[in-house]
């Protein structure tokens, strides 16, 4: 479908925590749309987050919705009536998920897109009936039996469902190369890797920006983890024991048994407390901590859940992490009624943690590089983008095979947005 002229052009970077929208005006100039905060202030990400609650109308009841920080407003003023909706991204590939029930009423994943993207342009003053839609998607979505095609395939029926005039998609890391082919004023080989908080991709490609072919993409590969799995690893190391994770309990005074694991890997994403959150599973925990070896952890596990915690935690962890990027010991500081952690944390032991995922990234940059059949001594730069790029272990990545001259960062959460709204431009 070719977009009319007429139309605003903009890249959405719908991401699994932040989404961004960018504009291309026709000059080929951009500008990146701000978002209001709860304090005044503006920023350039808002939080891919959805809530939904029901109002009185004219003695009915009708689904009110929110999102970003008015989301998180909204679920704090009255977290029992409001349904938060988070890291929608992560499950367009899985296709087991195709619907929920909210208040009653099925909404499919395509619906809850659309539903955040409405409300989202409407925050940016955009329509999208006027607008033709770059939106970026990872070379690999992430799950462990994610159908890529699936993906992409809900991904565009999300935006046209939401309305938009015309939509297209492009590979991430590819639209963050456009937006790193600006800085270039002659033909480069770049190694692009972009972290985001579900995925990491990696694109070897040719930039000419002078040329008939201004890109050439060489090679891809894409890995189902970036800096959700690094908090996770400082929850399932300094968290967990905390909430039970290593106790025993007994059924009907029989011989210790561990604490059922499976509520402990649902930490590893802070949007899966909420699905535990139903009275069979709160009950499930509350039986077990009756027999188990120390009660009050489990409790603390129920108070989590019940209570909605696990923003909060996950907000203290990502603050411990970010701090370790700049320091080399950091604090840990989360609380809740019965739990205290305050606990200082090393990059040391946080490197040792995440080694197993920095292996997993390394192999993705072999993949990257196979594909393109090119060696280290052919990539001319490297460009970095995405918060987990600040994380020493993940730069030393890149440092180690191409030198540090050869690495660079920028745009880390507007970059590829950047490159979308350029590349429908």
């Amino acid at each position: 479908m070719t977009s009319s002229p007429a139309l605003t052009r903009i890249g959405i970077d719908f991401g699994t925590t932040n989404s961004v929208i960018v504009i291309a005006r026709p000059d080929r100039t951009i500008q990146t749309i701000r978002f209001p905060m709860q304090d005044g202030s503006t920023t350039e990400t808002c939080r891919t987050l959805l809530a939904i609650w029901q109002e009185m109308e004219g003695g009915r009841r009708v689904l009110e919705r929110a999102v970003g920080a008015d989301a998180i407003e909204a679920h704090l003023d009255d977290p029992a009536e409001t349904r938060l909706i988070m890291s929608m991204k992560s499950y367009l590939a899985q296709a087991s998920f195709r619907e929920t029930q909210v208040f009653g009423q099925r909404l499919s994943l395509e619906r809850l897109i659309a539903t955040f993207l409405r409300e989202l342009m409407k925050l940016g003053g955009l329509s999208p009936a006027d607008c033709a839609v770059t939106v970026g998607r990872p070379v690999h979505f992430v799950g462990e039996s994610a159908d890529d095609a699936l993906g992409e395939e809900r991904l565009r029926a999300g935006f046209a469902e939401a309305g938009f005039a015309d939509v297209s998609v492009m590979l991430e890391p590819e639209a963050a190369g456009w937006r790193f082919m600006q800085r270039l004023d002659r033909p480069a080989t770049v190694l692009v890797g972009d972290f985001g908080g579900g995925t990491s991709d990696f694109s070897v490609m040719r930039f000419d920006p002078g040329g008939t072919q201004a890109t050439q993409p060489l090679g891809h590969a894409g890995v189902g983890l970036a800096g959700d799995q690094f908090d996770f690893r400082i929850i399932d190391n300094v968290v967990a024991p905390s909430l039970g994770r290593d106790c025993t309990f007994r059924i009907m005074g029989g011989e210790p048994l561990p604490v059922p694991i499976e509520w402990f890997r649902a930490l590893a994403r802070w949007h899966r407390l909420s699905l535990m959150r139903t009275p069979r599973i709160l009950n499930e925990i509350a039986d077990v901590a009756r027999t188990t070896s120390e009660p009050q952890k489990l409790e603390n596990l129920i108070e989590l859940v019940r209570e909605q915690r696990g923003q909060e935690l996950y907000n203290a962890v990502s603050a411990t992490k970010r701090a370790l990027s700049s320091a080399e010991t950091a604090q840990l500081s989360f609380s809740q009624p019965g739990l205290n952690i305050e606990t200082s944390i090393s990059r040391e032991e946080f490197e040792r943690w995440i080694a197993p995922d920095i292996a997993q990234l390394d192999e993705g940059i072999d993949r990257a590089m196979n594909e393109a059949n090119l060696t280290p001594n052919q990539i001319d730069r490297v460009f970095l983008t995405g918060g987990t790029s600040f994380v020493p272990a993940v730069r030393r990545l890149f440092t180690s095979r191409f030198g540090e001259e050869r690495v660079e960062l920028g745009g880390e959460f507007v970059s590829v947005a950047e490159g979308l709204a350029l590349a429908s431009a």
